[in-house]
């Protein structure tokens, strides 16, 4: 006999079960408050690491890692044992890293958060208890700090953002059992809920980079999706705050530049003129967690350059990574699924604020800021001369439940009669221990900036994820009206507008036993896009397989596209255009060797040519790219990163279209842990063929830096630099014009001096 059954009752008894289930497999420890900052000297004697003294012994210890690669769930292979502490003003963990071999730990005196390739140590905590983000703490053996910001999510928006910039102490040590290793992180330099007794999340883990293999306590596997909910709980700490914590940081930028001024009045000309620059950041904290930024003349100037990509024949935008100041703190905030905050956008700011924060399961930031940039070098009867655009940027969120989290994110960019604003809800829901999804609308207002008719656009994005140890899926919806516009975001392929589409990524892995392989693993990767009325824009087909060493991995991908060009797309067409092409990639990396990491790949096949030689169409083509990443480290010191991009693209009859190749060599000698000196020399040529519209480019550029680094925020850099490229001026009937010659030639020095300082209180 059969009873009917509340289809609510159910799902409310399948989600507590679930949650039941995940509380029963927390663990758990409670910290002292100590009496005093411990020092490595607390545990090392001359004999062996242990905790000696009775402030070490107070401490709460931690131990028994497992393995999360290339063994999930297996004991680690090298003992670690970890011991927590607080006091009224830092938070302190010390690191006992043993060794069976330790001559071969990996350990370089390297510039801040530059020692990959080095074993590590790391400590996770998550301050909110939320599940939802960490500070992530992590040294090398000698103390070289790395930290960043852990966000939960399956998504490419989710995973550790390295802008973080805290100030903490540290120090490593080498002995003959491993090596120790001292964190101190002032709680001033944390963000947690204004309460007498916190109840964090924390995370401890350890990389032995010889043997590629990671362990943690708790067992962090890859048979669950989600990080921090594989957290300990950690409670003992009472009583705390971060007291006043007011940091005011200015600068002070001079340079000298004697560059070519191309769009000079009479012609090309070379102007020499000396640039100063004064401004201020400061940051102010309250309750704990809320955080208020100030800038006036933001220090925007970047002294340490974007690694190189290929940007000639790309269809759709390269994105280049945030690195400014005013926008590190909590960055994640912003971040949704479709990227709506795209803060390289705002280019040369005056002044801005931003406030952001969190309380119980409320978190909310904002941002007002203007950006000069639009009206910058314009005739002087132009509309937008000396306009400025104002932004305004709000979000907020709500976390429930077991890492769920609902949120909306308006922004708003005013420019002369014009605007932009834009409006987003989303959404993350966890459906158990593997599955996720998340969801989010956005709706956009546009009026251009001479005035004119509104538009308004629309996205939907939805994506189901599944994160396991054999078998992994994302699957990503996405639809873009005709008239959606984001002037701060930035989208790719499938965010385009106009576009409607499909992919899914199916990954599956193996894990043999008493094996030298580690793992092996295939994966199948399908794209479909359409426009809003129906007609097919895109498709893709590619398969993988891949197979990981303890140091070295091999994979091989084939892929097959058909791409359709509309004459919106490119100028001329006269209808739809479908091409159809092929490549293969192979890709080796290999870690054998400490003083040196490789990795390769090439891809050779068919590429659709968009650059053609003016007055032609475009069409596949063959091509072929090489790329060669060495890390270099023949001295503890010295750290040489080398990079070599090669890509060709000829007509299939053979004839040359263009070969680019960017050759980058990264020089850098750390003479102390505040003292370095960096030199980087790059060439870039591109050799246009007769099958292009594209011209011979060539540059030459040299990058000297002399850096003093305290803390992120306190440090002195003075630089040199100079680029040479293939030009000449010459006299045509009276005016001076820009040519392209065969021989390099100086286009422009600069010599600059930056200074900040922090002071905190």
């Amino acid at each position: 006999m059969s009873y009917p059954v509340s289809r609510k009752f159910v799902l409310a008894t399948t989600l507590v079960c679930t949650l039941l289930s995940q509380l029963s497999h927390s663990q758990e420890i409670s910290l002292s408050k100590l009496s005093g900052a411990p020092e490595l000297a607390d545990f090392i004697s001359s004999e062996d690491m242990r905790p000696i003294s009775s402030l070490a012994q107070s401490m709460t210890k931690i131990e028994s890692f497992i393995q999360r690669l290339p063994d999930d769930g297996e004991p680690a292979s090298q003992r670690t044992e970890v011991y927590l502490g607080y006091d009224s003003t830092e938070l302190h963990a010390i690191f006992l890293a043993f060794d069976d071999e330790p001559g071969l730990i990996r350990a370089n005196i390297s510039s801040r958060e530059n020692f990959e390739g080095d074993d590590s140590v790391e400590l996770i905590i998550d301050t909110f208890n939320a599940q939802r983000a960490a500070f992530a703490f992590r040294t090398n053996p000698v103390g070289i700090q790395w930290d960043a910001r852990w966000t939960e999510g399956a998504s490419r928006r989710g995973g550790f953002d390295t802008t973080l910039e805290a100030v903490w102490d540290s120090e490593g040590q080498l002995t003959n059992q491993g090596y120790a290793v001292k964190m101190s992180i002032p709680l001033r330099s944390l963000r947690f809920p204004e309460a007498e007794d916190q109840i964090w999340r924390v995370q401890v883990g350890r990389n032995i980079a010889r043997l590629d293999e990671q362990n943690y306590w708790p067992h962090y596997s890859i048979s669950k999706e989600g990080r921090l909910n594989q957290t300990a709980l950690m409670s003992g700490i009472t009583d705390v705050a971060p007291g006043n914590n007011t940091q005011i940081i200015p600068f002070i930028f001079a340079r000298e530049i004697d560059a070519l001024d191309p769009d000079a009045t009479g012609g090309p000309m070379f102007n020499t003129k000396s640039e100063q620059d004064v401004g201020l950041d400061a940051k102010f904290i309250f309750n704990d967690a809320i955080v208020l930024d100030l800038t006036l003349n933001p220090d925007f100037s970047q002294v340490e350059s974007d690694q190189p990509q290929v940007t000639i024949n790309e269809r759709f935008e390269v994105q280049f990574p945030e690195r400014r100041p005013f926008f590190v703190e909590n960055a994640d905030f912003f971040a949704t699924d479709s990227n709506l905050v795209f803060t390289r956008r705002i280019v040369d700011p005056e002044g801005g604020i931003r406030l952001t924060g969190k309380t119980g399961d409320y978190g909310f930031g904002a941002i007002m800021i203007n950006d000069e940039a639009p009206g910058l070098n314009r005739a002087a009867d132009d509309p937008l001369n000396g306009e400025k655009a104002n932004i305004a940027i709000l979000r907020g969120f709500r976390d429930f439940s077991a890492q769920n989290r609902v949120g909306f994110l308006i922004t708003d960019r005013e420019l002369g009669d014009g605007y932009n604003r834009v409006g987003s809800l989303d959404g993350r829901f966890k459906l158990n221990a593997n599955w996720v999804t998340q969801m989010q609308a956005v709706a956009t207002e546009s009026e251009h900036h001479a005035g004119g008719e509104k538009t308004t656009g629309y996205q939907r994005n939805i994506a189901v994820n599944r994160s396991g140890r054999t078998f992994n899926n994302h699957t990503h919806y996405i639809a873009t009206t005709k008239d959606f516009r984001t002037e701060l975001g930035f989208a790719n392929r499938y965010f385009k507008a106009d576009t409607e589409g499909l992919h899914q990524r199916l990954n599956f892995n193996f894990y043999p036993d008493e094996s030298t392989i580690n793992s092996w693993g295939a994966t199948l990767f399908p794209v479909y896009l359409q426009d809003m009325e129906g007609q097919k824009l895109f498709s893709q087909i590619s398969a993988s397989a891949e197979i990981k060493f303890a140091t070295s991995q091999f994979s091989a991908s084939i892929a097959d596209y058909e791409e359709i060009l509309r004459p919106q797309d490119f100028n001329g067409l006269a209808s739809n255009q479908s091409y159809s092409y092929d490549d293969i990639t192979l890709r080796y990396s290999n870690t054998v060797l400490e003083s040196l990491n490789l990795q390769a790949s090439i891809r050779d096949g068919k590429a659709l040519n968009v650059v053609p030689r003016s007055g032609t169409m475009p069409g596949v083509a063959n091509t072929r790219r090489v790329s060669v990443d060495a890390l270099w480290r023949p001295i503890d010191r010295l750290r040489v990163a080398n990079t070599y991009l090669d890509t060709q693209l000829e007509t299939l009859s053979g004839t040359s279209i263009f070969t680019n190749r960017i050759m980058r060599s990264n020089w850098n000698y750390q003479f102390t842990r505040e003292w370095s000196l960096r030199f980087i020399a790059q060439y870039d040529e591109t050799d246009a063929g007769p099958a292009t519209r594209l011209v011979d480019d060539e540059n030459l550029n040299f990058d000297l830096l002399l850096r003093y680094v305290i803390n992120p925020w306190s440090a002195l850099y003075v630089g040199y630099n100079t680029n040479r490229s293939n030009f000449d001026i010459v006299d045509m009937e009276g005016e001076r014009e820009l040519v392209i010659a065969n021989e390099l030639r100086n286009d422009g020095e600069q010599f600059f001096v930056k200074f900040s300082y922090l002071f905190q209180r």
